[in-house]
């Protein structure tokens, strides 16, 4: 199986790091009054529970006196038993009650925290540059915003307060063990150093298991995701089979991984009931041994309720077992939750940052030199200067450096060295949200949101009336079609558009684009899927939305920027070229002029023309 970044296992801790749980907890404090509510009435609940086998233990002996030492009369025998019995059950009501509190107290407080920390997963990933995403399957990062925070859930929850609760239970317990006999709660305790050497053998290994078991979840999660956004590439190149197997390997990998971890989480569970029982059938032995040779010490309700401890005291272990199997397998996720949370934002606003002036339209390059983050330089000393309402359109081969300049410009990378400035003002020494706002910006996707046709043009202007989308889309030549549609504007589309041609989803997105009314407008090979004729019409529309608007407009066909102001020619990372449409083509052998050629040879003749 071919390796890429679906199935490339992602980087691992090498050890349990606590302060991720510290971390983890840090999250707590908005909460604290309904867990430390949850947690004093649990402890009333457990105090309370901790007397049923006192009296199951005066029960027995009452049952003893009378009918086998005859000390009591059977009416009196039957009041003390009644007494018990009624205060048993008022007891367990009350307990049931306050568990039923700490239920509700637990999950608000649990789901709290998950709300809190999955909003601030997902509000850092709004503010991440391109960069991040360009680098890592979106199905990857989408399962720890969902799958990852969900499964804290139940650890915050409960966790906490069954952790602490239960611990309190355990001391309770033992203190009315060694108020009914010394020896036998010895017995009992002879036990937890045999748990406690099986969980330091197993942590480090439920640990790494439960680690791969996230890795493979999560190459699991992104192959789904790319499969469904691909699906019609899938079908159309007749890959289904090939991808089924892609996916059964994943798949299985994940199972595998799975099962690997899950046995960890099963070994401590079939040790503590072996000890209990073990334990308690020592007991027993002894108990019913000491009790024929007349040890008055010993008695039947002693057993009774002793036996009734142990089993409430393996009962908190058990549940403090399983909060740490849950605890390794939710540092697993926190590793990949916080390390999205950790990841630097590139671009933002410095410290000091202003908000950006009404825009009038001036844009300049000062000797802007550009690299990702590989360190590969793309652009190399750029300098130009627009005028307001100018419109400069950027031509030249794949790869050249076009979208990264105007990338720039809307703020989506910083630069490395240089300057782009606004009316004067370098942009990074304002806020972006300010810059960004003031500008207009439709990409080479044309992304379409699930919802109305109407909610994805509004999209660029939130305070926009039905009007305002109405004359938007008309002045982009979408209204006719859109009007064609079974509701019109009101059409539901789905999730990228799928309902939708190509050149259809351009048009939204222009309309989106004009709708929000910028200063600067930004056009990244915003006609490539537009037909012939459409664009006719458009280019109409567009020569009264231009006026008065600095533009730079990327095309790869050369009739849609012929009336541009200025035409920048651009190659491996340098303007090459630069002037009007008819000061290029006076160029022989210029760049330009052999591109526009070619092209208008390859309409004319279907071919492209050889260079004379």
């Amino acid at each position: 199986m071919a390796r890429n970044k679906i199935n490339e296992d992602e980087d691992l801790e090498e050890s349990f790091d606590v302060n991720q749980l510290k971390r983890l907890f840090s999250y707590v404090g908005p909460f604290k009054g309904k867990l430390i509510t949850a947690v004093v009435i649990m402890i009333i609940s457990s105090g309370l529970s901790m007397l049923i086998p006192i009296f199951m233990k005066n029960v027995m002996d009452t049952v003893t006196e009378t009918n086998f030492e005859n000390k009591l009369s059977a009416d009196a025998a039957i009041e003390k038993i009644i007494i018990y019995a009624l205060a048993t059950l008022a007891i367990t009501i009350i307990c049931a009650l306050i568990t039923r509190a700490k239920i509700k107290l637990t999950n608000e407080a649990g789901q709290g925290i998950v709300y809190n920390l999955r909003r601030e997963l997902f509000v850092h990933l709004q503010e991440l540059p391109f960069s991040y995403f360009d680098d890592k399957p979106h199905g990857k990062i989408q399962v720890r915003v969902v799958n990852y925070v969900n499964n804290l859930s139940d650890l915050l929850s409960n966790g906490i307060v069954n952790t602490i609760t239960d611990t309190i239970s355990m001391v309770f317990i033992v203190i009315f063990m060694l108020y009914l006999n010394v020896k036998f709660t010895l017995i009992v305790l002879c036990g937890l150093p045999i748990l406690i050497a099986i969980v330091l053998f197993v942590k480090s290994r439920q640990h790494k298991a439960w680690q791969i078991q996230s890795n493979k979840q999560s190459n699991l999660n992104a192959y789904i995701a790319e499969s469904v956004n691909g699906i019609r590439v899938t079908q159309s190149f007749v890959r289904e089979d090939y991808n089924t197997d892609f996916f059964n390997d994943l798949n299985g990998e994940a199972r595998s991984a799975w099962l690997g971890a899950v046995k960890y989480n099963f070994i401590l569970r079939p040790v503590i009931d072996n000890i209990n029982v073990l334990s308690t059938a020592i007991i027993y032995v002894l108990g019913i041994g000491w009790l024929a040779k007349g040890d008055v010490v010993i008695t039947v309700g002693l057993l009774t309720a002793f036996t009734g401890y142990v089993a409430r005291f393996w009962q908190p272990v058990m549940t403090l077992a399983s909060f740490y199997n849950s605890l390794l397998t939710a540092i697993s996720y926190l590793e990949r939750i916080f390390e999205t949370i950790d990841a630097p934002v590139a671009v933002k606003d410095k410290e000091g940052a202003r908000e950006m002036p009404p825009i009038k339209g001036d844009v300049e390059y000062r000797d802007v030199h550009f690299a990702y983050d590989d360190g590969v330089e793309i652009l190399h000393g750029v300098s130009f200067d627009v005028k307001a309402g100018e419109s400069y359109a950027i031509v030249g081969p794949t790869g050249a450096g076009k979208s990264t300049i105007v990338n720039l410009l809307s703020r989506f990378y910083n630069v490395t060295s240089g300057g782009v400035y606004v009316d004067g003002i370098n942009i990074e020494d304002v806020t972006i949200h300010s810059l960004r706002t003031q500008m207009g910006v439709m990409m080479q996707d044309s992304f379409i949101f699930s919802g109305t046709i109407m909610d994805n043009i509004r999209y660029g202007n939130m305070e926009a009336s039905d009007e305002d989308v109405i004359r938007a889309a008309k002045t982009v030549c979408a209204h006719d079609f859109i009007m064609g549609l079974e509701d019109g504007y009101n059409t539901q589309v789905n999730e990228r558009g799928s309902r939708l041609s190509a050149g259809q989803r351009q048009l939204i997105s222009f309309a989106r684009a004009v709708l929000a009314d910028p200063k600067i407008l930004i056009l990244d090979e915003a006609t490539a899927a537009i037909d012939t004729e459409t664009e006719i019409l458009l280019q109409k529309g567009l020569s009264e939305m231009l006026k008065g608007r600095t533009s730079f407009i990327i095309a790869h066909r050369l009739s849609t920027i012929r009336n541009a102001d200025c035409i920048m020619y651009v190659d491996h990372g340098e303007i090459v070229e630069k002037g009007s449409h008819e000061e290029l083509m006076k160029k022989k052998g210029g760049a330009y002029r052999a591109l526009y050629e070619s092209q208008y040879d390859f309409l004319v003749s279907g071919s492209p023309a050889g260079r004379a």
